[in-house]
């Protein structure tokens, strides 16, 4: 059995060209929508991360805009910037990109983020919101997950699907999500990560109709985990020297139904569902005005 493709960038490229029509009508109804981006530091991932992101919102038509602060800023002057993008009108939404440098204190600054402009759907209030099924942003790799895995015809409803890892940006809220009875969800949900012991991990992977592995643990899930025609999304990520690793060995390809490449699957879904959250807050904003 070879796998058929879970191409995140295709599915990435179609949803770009759906919010460059959504960010037209606002546009012309008197609104640009706006993505807000502050960078602390001058990590390299991050700070390619904050870039590609300001490329995205070229691509579309949404306005960057973008605070970079320097590694020894205080607090206080961190704060302070997160309280201007709350009150920006031209900012829709906006994330405080992670990690912050030093001492910072980054529970501190993503309280300070204003819920309704939250982009990356992870502010306490909008998890909330996910635990009790209302409407707000949504944490984007999760969302992106449960697109790919609809558009491309992916059984999930009534499905038994395996997450491992239980991170609050892909594990926990993922299974929140999935369990939802929304389209393309009402999943059964079992959470695993790598503090079960290898055996238990492989038998619980091996039930599974959807394996999500989100650990960042390099080749986690291999060929002989995985039951024949599943489908298998790798999530988690990690380097060897400049290789970037998906935490799915490449043989899994020869025993699941579908699969995500190791580069185009997830990450190209993440950046188009932050997008998507910055026109949805545009969108809501424009018809509370009204």
């Amino acid at each position: 059995m070879t796998a058929r493709l879970l191409d995140g960038a295709a599915l990435a490229g179609r949803i770009f060209e759906d919010l460059r029509q959504r960010v037209a009508r606002l546009a012309a109804a008197g609104h640009t929508p706006g993505l807000g981006t502050v960078l602390t530091g001058d990590d390299p991932s991050s700070v390619r991360y904050v870039e590609m992101k300001r490329e995205d919102c070229a691509k579309v038509g949404i306005l960057s805009v973008h605070e970079h602060l320097p590694a020894d800023v205080s607090q206080e002057e961190l704060l302070g910037v997160i309280r201007r993008f709350n009150e920006d009108e031209r900012v829709d939404a906006y994330l405080v990109q992670l990690p912050l440098p030093g001492d910072l204190d980054e529970e501190a600054a993503l309280l300070a983020v204003d819920p309704a402009k939250d982009a990356d759907g992870l502010h306490p209030v909008n998890l909330g919101r996910l635990v009790m099924g209302a409407d707000g942003p949504l944490p984007c790799t999760p969302l992106g997950i449960v697109e790919m895995l609809s558009f491309y015809g992916v059984p999930v409803e009534g499905r038994h699907v395996v997450i491992i890892g239980r991170g609050l940006t892909i594990g926990r809220p993922l299974s929140l999500l999935l369990t939802m009875k929304r389209p393309g969800c009402n999943a059964a949900v079992t959470v695993v990560h790598t503090g079960v012991p290898r055996d238990d991990l492989a038998g619980h992977v091996r039930r599974a109709d959807v394996v999500v592995a989100a650990a960042g643990r390099a080749g986690l899930v291999t060929a002989d985990m995985v039951k024949p025609g599943a489908a298998v999304v790798g999530a988690g990520t990690s380097f060897e020297g400049r290789r970037l690793l998906s935490d799915v060995a490449e043989d899994v390809a020869e025993a699941a139904g579908w699969i995500t490449p190791r580069i185009g699957g997830v990450g190209p879904m993440t950046r188009a569902m932050l997008l998507s959250n910055a026109v949805s807050a545009a969108e809501r904003r424009v018809a509370l005005a009204r």
